[in-house]
C-alpha cells in the first residue's frame, strides 16, 4: 500500500497472553495481532464477553491492554515494540479462561442501575461492596513503576488547526497563504486522516490528500505536529497539545476545529463479536497496516461510505457476500454500479438481525432481515449469510467535544442526522465532517473557507469569499438499531449497555439525557461516549417522543481525550526563595531547611560537633552573649492612609487605631470561622502609616486576602507588599545593645527605646527601621533595611560583635528559645480548627470592637465550653529513654486526650519541655498524664506553667 505505516525491513517480536507473536515496525498492537490471526483481543467490562477490534480509531475499549507497568494501553493505536509482554485487561485468569465470563449468562440479573439498588440494601452492602471493588476497574497498578518525568512548554501561533485530514490540511494552507503562522496537530501517527484510507479503491481520492499534505509539509509558515492531540479547549483559545513526551500549552489567535467524525457502530444482536467492526476500522487495517480484515465480509451500509468499504475490501482480496443497505432504496451512484459489476449483491431495506459465533466466540455468520420504514423487522424475512467479517457503516457523530467546550451552540440537522455548529465563539472556526460537510471536494473547499476566516480574525487581510455546496445525501441513518427479543444488541461497548438498558432506565424515570447518562453510565467509560452517545440520544428521543434537538447532548468537559497523569503532573516544581543573606549563611556552614517557599538555615554546622550540639551552642550564645538570625523571610507589609488603623482593626483581633506612634503591638488574625490563621507584629511609624509583619509561610496569602478586603471595604488607605524589598535580622542577647551601639548614634537606652517600641534611624550608615521585640526572650532588636543593604548590615554587625562572641543562630535554635518562653508557632502549635481561646490568647481578642474578621464566630465560641487547651508540660527531671515526638498522643484512662505540638530538651531549664493540647480538665498545673510513643509504650509528664524560662520577662526589659 502506498501510504502504509509499516517498515517492512524490521520485524518486531512480542508476547500477548503468554504467546509469542511477530509484527512489523509501525504496526499497532491490534493490527499485528489481527494479522497473526488473533481476533479475540479483550473482554468486555460488565459481562466479560470476548471482544475484538471495533474502531481502530484511538477510542477502542475492546483492545485495551496491560503493557507491563503501563496499564490501559490503547492497542488500536499504540505501536508494537520489541519485547512487549501484553495481557488483556479486565480478566480473571487470562483472556481465554476468564473466570468472570460466566457473568454473561447472568446478565438478566444484572440490569442497568442494579448496583445503585444493591448499595441501598444495608444488610447486603458489605457483600456487594467487596465484590464490586474486586471485579471493577481496568488494568493493574504497579507501585514499583519508576516516576515518569514529562516536559511542559508554551507555544504561540496565529492559527491552530486541530485535525490534519483533507479539510484541516486545506484550512492550514489557506491561512498560511494569507500570511498567518499556522500549527496543525493530528492525533494519528501520520497526517492525512480519512483522505488516505476512505478511498473506495479510487486512487484519485488519495491523490487530493497527498497533494495537500506535500504542500503543508513544504510551507515555511506551517508546523505539522503528528501524534499530537488537542486535549481540551480553555478560555481565550488556550489549547493543551499532548504528544508522547510532553504537554504544549498553545495560545492561538484563531482556532480551527477540523476534528472529523466518529463512525457509529450499528446496533443488532451480538454486534460485539470479534470480526464485527466499523467500516472505517477495516479501511484503516487495509491502508495503514496492509492487513486483510476478513476473508468474507457482509457490509452493513446506510451511506456512500459503506459502498467504499465494500470496494476497498474487494481490492484487498476479501470477498463481499452482500451489502445490506438499511435505506429503503439505494440511490443511483457509480459506487453501487461498481459493486454490482463485480457481482456483489446489494439488498436495499435490509439490516443485520443477529450475528452468530463459532466455537471460539468469534464471528461465523449473520442473519440478515428486511426492515420497514420504522426500523422494525419484517417477519419471515430472515436469511443466514456465512461470513467472518461485518463492516458497519451506517452513520457518524461529529467529534465536536472541543467545539462544545469552546461554547459553540449546536443544532440538529435533519438531513444530515447530525448536530452541526449554529453559532461559533469568536475566533473559533469549524470545517469538514465536524461542520456537517462529508463529500471530499466539499471538505477541502470548507477547509479553505475556514482558513481564510481564521486568518482574517488573526489580523491578516483576505479577499474574496468561498461558498461550500450543500450536502445532498445523509451520511447517517436515523435509526441504526435492530430490535431483538433476546437482547445483547450493544449500544455502549465500554459499559456493555444494551437497548433494553435504556428502555428500563427511561421506564424508571431517567428520561433526561444527563440523568440517563449517570444512571446507565453511557458515555462514562474509556471512550467517553465517542461511539455510543449519538445512538443513546436517538434511543432516548424515540422512547420519549422527542426530536434529537429537544433531547440535546450531554455536557462536554475537559479532557476531550484521555491525558496521561504524568503529563498533567509534569515535573516536580517547588519554587524556592532565598533571602538576601543566603550567600552569607552558606559561607558560615549553614545547613538549610525548607520553610514554606524559603530556604532558611536550620543550624550552622561546626566540624566535630553533632547537629544537636550545634543547635544548643547557638541557643547558649543567645542566652549568654549575642547572636544574629536572618528573619527576612517574614512577610513585611505597610499600610498608609487616614483609615489605615481602622483597616487593621478589621483584619486583626486586637485594637490598633489607638496605638501611639513609635509603638508595636502583637497581632492575631482569624478567618471567618474564628480559626487562627496568622500572627505578627504591628508597628505604628506615623499617624497614617503602619508597618506590620506576618509569618513566613503566610505572607503571600495574607497580602492577597488583605488586598481583596481593601477593595471590598473601600477604606481610605493603600496596602504595599515589602516582603521582597526589605531584609531583616534579629540581634539578640545580653550584649546586643553594646554591639548595636557601635554602629548607630540612636539612643538605645531603655527609657528612649523601651521594649515593644519601634524607631527609625541609621545603622552602619544604612537607613533602618528597628523594633524592640523578643520572640526568643532576650533583649534584642529586629532590624529592617532595604534588601540591597542586607548583606552589608549583616557583615557590619558580625564584625562589631566579634569581641562579644557573636555568632549566627538558625531556625532550630530559635524554636528552642521561643519554646522556653512558651511562645507558640502558628501551624505547628495550632491547626485548622484552633481558636485563640484554646491557646490562651484571650487577651489579644477585643470583642468590644464593632467588627473584625471572625468576631461573630468568636462570640459564639466564647460562650461554649472549651474542648481542648494548649498547655506547657515537662517530663520527669531524670527522664531517660525514648523521648516523645511532636504529634504523639496524650492518653488518659485509655482514651486519646490530646497531642504534643512541640517538645525539646532545654539546656537552660534542664528538662524536656513542650506544648500540648489537652482536655480542659487536665490543664491545671501539676496534672500528670501519659504520652504514648510510636511503639505503644508510655512516658509520664506533667502540666506546668509557662514561660519555662524567665517567667517575669526581666531579661527583655533591662540589663544589669
Amino acid at each position: 500500500m502506498p501510504d502504509e505505516w509499516l517498515d517492512r525491513s524490521r520485524t518486531v517480536r512480542f508476547r500477548f497472553e503468554g504467546r509469542s507473536f511477530e509484527g512489523l515496525a509501525g504496526d499497532s498492537i491490534a493490527s499485528a495481532l489481527w494479522a497473526a490471526g488473533q481476533r479475540s483481543q479483550g473482554r468486555s467490562f460488565k459481562y466479560h464477553r470476548v471482544r475484538g477490534i471495533l474502531s481502530a480509531a484511538n477510542h477502542d475499549v475492546n483492545v485495551m491492554m496491560q503493557d507491563g507497568p503501563k496499564l490501559n494501553t490503547r492497542g488500536d493505536v499504540v505501536a508494537v515494540r520489541e519485547g512487549m509482554d501484553l495481557t488483556a485487561v479486565n480478566t480473571f485468569g487470562g483472556l481465554a479462561n476468564d473466570k468472570a465470563r460466566h457473568l454473561n449468562k447472568l446478565s438478566r440479573f444484572l440490569p442497568v442501575g442494579f448496583y445503585y439498588k444493591a448499595f441501598h440494601n444495608k444488610r447486603l452492602f458489605p457483600l456487594w461492596e467487596k465484590m464490586f471493588r474486586r471485579i471493577t476497574g481496568l488494568g493493574v497498578v504497579d507501585f514499583s513503576t519508576p516516576h515518569i518525568r514529562t516536559q511542559k512548554r508554551y507555544d504561540f501561533c496565529d492559527v491552530l488547526v486541530i485535525g490534519a485530514g483533507p479539510s484541516g490540511l486545506a484550512a492550514a494552507l489557506s491561512a498560511a497563504e494569507a500570511g498567518a503562522s499556522v500549527v496543525v496537530c493530528d492525533e494519528n501517527a501520520r497526517a492525512g486522516g480519512s483522505g488516505l484510507f476512505q478511498l473506495g479503491a479510487d486512487g484519485a481520492r488519495r491523490q487530493h490528500t497527498v497533494s495537500l499534505l506535500q504542500q503543508v509539509k513544504a510551507h515555511p509558515r506551517i508546523r505539522l505536529l503528528e501524534g499530537t492531540y488537542a486535549g481540551a479547549y480553555y478560555a481565550d483559545r488556550w489549547v493543551p497539545l499532548i504528544d508522547e513526551n510532553r504537554m504544549t500549552k498553545m495560545r492561538a489567535k484563531s482556532v480551527i476545529v477540523a476534528s472529523g467524525a466518529y463512525e457509529q457502530p450499528s446496533v443488532f444482536r451480538n454486534n460485539d463479536l470479534p470480526g464485527i467492526m466499523n467500516g472505517s476500522a477495516m479501511q484503516r487495517l487495509i491502508y495503514r497496516y496492509a492487513v486483510k480484515p476478513c476473508n468474507t465480509a457482509v457490509v452493513l451500509a446506510a451511506n456512500a461510505d459503506g459502498y467504499r468499504v465494500a470496494l476497498d475490501l474487494l481490492a484487498a482480496g476479501a470477498a463481499v457476500a452482500a451489502v445490506l443497505d438499511m435505506r429503503a432504496s439505494v440511490p443511483a451512484s457509480p459506487l453501487a454500479d461498481a459493486l454490482r459489476a463485480k457481482g456483489v449483491e446489494i439488498l436495499a431495506g435490509h439490516a443485520v438481525y443477529e450475528a452468530h459465533a463459532d466455537g471460539k466466540g468469534e464471528l461465523a455468520g449473520v442473519t440478515a432481515c428486511r426492515i420497514d420504514g420504522s426500523g422494525r423487522v419484517v417477519s419471515g424475512s430472515q436469511r443466514r449469510i456465512s461470513c467472518d467479517g461485518v463492516a458497519m457503516s451506517t452513520g457518524w457523530s461529529p467529534a465536536a467535544n472541543l467545539l462544545y467546550q469552546a461554547g459553540t451552540r449546536m443544532r440538529f440537522d435533519d438531513l444530515l442526522q447530525q448536530f452541526v455548529p449554529e453559532q461559533l465563539p469568536e475566533g473559533v472556526f469549524a470545517c469538514g465532517k465536524v461542520n456537517g460537510v462529508f463529500r471530499l471536494e466539499s471538505r477541502i473547499t470548507d477547509g479553505q473557507r475556514a482558513g481564510l476566516a481564521a486568518a482574517a480574525n488573526a489580523g491578516f487581510e483576505v479577499s474574496g469569499s468561498i461558498t461550500v455546496p450543500a450536502e445532498t445525501e445523509s451520511p447517517s441513518h436515523a435509526w441504526p438499531v435492530v430490535a431483538h427479543p433476546d437482547g445483547k444488541n450493544f449500544v455502549d461497548f465500554d459499559e456493555d449497555l444494551q437497548v433494553k438498558d435504556f428502555e428500563n432506565a427511561v421506564q424508571e424515570g431517567y428520561d433526561n439525557i444527563e440523568l440517563l447518562k449517570r444512571f446507565s453510565t453511557v458515555g462514562m467509560g474509556p471512550s467517553q461516549g465517542k461511539h455510543s452517545n449519538m445512538t443513546a440520544l436517538r434511543i432516548l428521543a424515540r422512547l420519549t417522543g422527542k426530536s434529537p434537538q429537544q433531547v440535546g447532548t450531554t455536557t462536554a468537559r475537559p479532557f476531550f481525550h484521555p491525558v496521561p497523569l504524568s503529563h498533567l503532573a509534569g515535573r516536580g516544581f517547588s519554587p524556592q526563595r532565598h533571602s538576601p543573606l543566603h550567600g552569607r549563611h552558606a559561607a558560615l556552614g549553614a545547613v538549610f531547611m525548607q520553610a514554606g517557599a524559603w530556604e532558611r538555615p536550620e543550624y550552622y554546622a561546626v566540624p566535630g560537633k553533632s547537629r544537636i550540639d550545634c543547635i544548643r551552642e547557638e541557643a547558649r550564645r543567645v542566652r549568654t552573649a549575642v547572636a544574629l538570625i536572618d528573619v527576612g523571610t517574614l512577610g513585611k507589609l505597610e499600610i498608609r492612609g487616614p483609615q489605615a488603623g481602622e483597616f487593621l482593626n478589621r483584619v486583626y483581633t486586637g485594637r490598633y487605631d489607638n496605638m501611639k506612634v513609635g509603638a508595636t503591638r502583637y497581632a492575631v488574625m482569624c478567618d471567618e470561622s474564628g480559626v487562627l490563621s496568622d500572627e505578627g507584629v504591628v508597628a505604628r511609624v506615623a499617624d497614617d502609616v503602619f508597618y506590620f509583619t506576618t509569618t513566613s509561610s503566610g505572607a503571600a496569602t495574607v497580602y492577597r486576602e488583605l488586598s481583596r478586603l481593601n477593595i471590598e471595604w473601600k477604606l481610605d488607605c493603600g496596602l504595599i507588599n515589602l516582603t521582597g524589598s526589605y531584609s531583616a535580622m534579629n540581634l539578640a542577647g545580653p550584649a546586643s545593645r553594646k554591639v548595636l551601639a557601635q554602629l548607630t548614634d540612636m539612643d538605645l537606652s531603655s527609657a528612649a527605646f523601651p521594649y515593644l517600641a519601634v524607631r527609625s534611624g541609621t545603622v552602619a550608615g544604612i537607613p533602618a527601621r528597628m523594633m524592640r521585640v523578643g520572640f526568643v526572650g532576650e533583649w534584642g532588636y529586629e532590624i529592617h533595611v532595604p534588601a540591597e543593604y542586607g548583606a552589608t548590615l549583616w557583615d557590619a554587625l558580625m564584625k562589631a560583635g566579634e569581641s562579644s562572641g557573636i555568632g549566627p543562630f538558625g531556625v532550630e535554635a530559635q524554636r528552642l528559645l521561643r519554646l522556653e518562653k512558651g511562645h507558640l508557632i502558628v501551624s505547628q502549635d495550632t491547626d485548622g480548627l484552633t481558636n485563640p481561646f484554646e491557646v490562651g490568647m484571650d487577651w489579644a481578642v477585643k470583642l468590644d470592637k464593632p467588627f473584625f474578621t471572625g468576631k461573630r464566630s468568636l462570640q459564639i465560641v466564647r460562650k461554649m465550653p472549651l474542648k481542648r487547651k494548649l498547655v506547657g508540660f515537662r517530663l520527669g527531671e531524670n527522664h531517660s529513654g525514648e523521648v516523645p515526638k511532636e504529634c504523639h498522643l496524650i492518653i488518659q484512662d485509655g482514651d486519646i486526650a490530646g497531642r504534643v505540638t512541640s517538645i525539646s530538651w532545654s539546656p537552660h531549664v534542664g528538662r524536656f519541655i513542650g506544648l500540648a493540647f489537652v482536655l480542659p480538665s487536665m490543664s491545671e498545673t501539676g496534672t500528670a498524664f501519659q504520652i504514648r510513643l510510636t511503639d505503644g509504650s508510655m512516658v509520664n509528664a506533667e502540666v506546668c506553667d509557662t514561660p519555662f524560662f524567665d517567667p517575669k520577662d526581666e531579661r527583655q526589659k533591662e540589663i544589669e
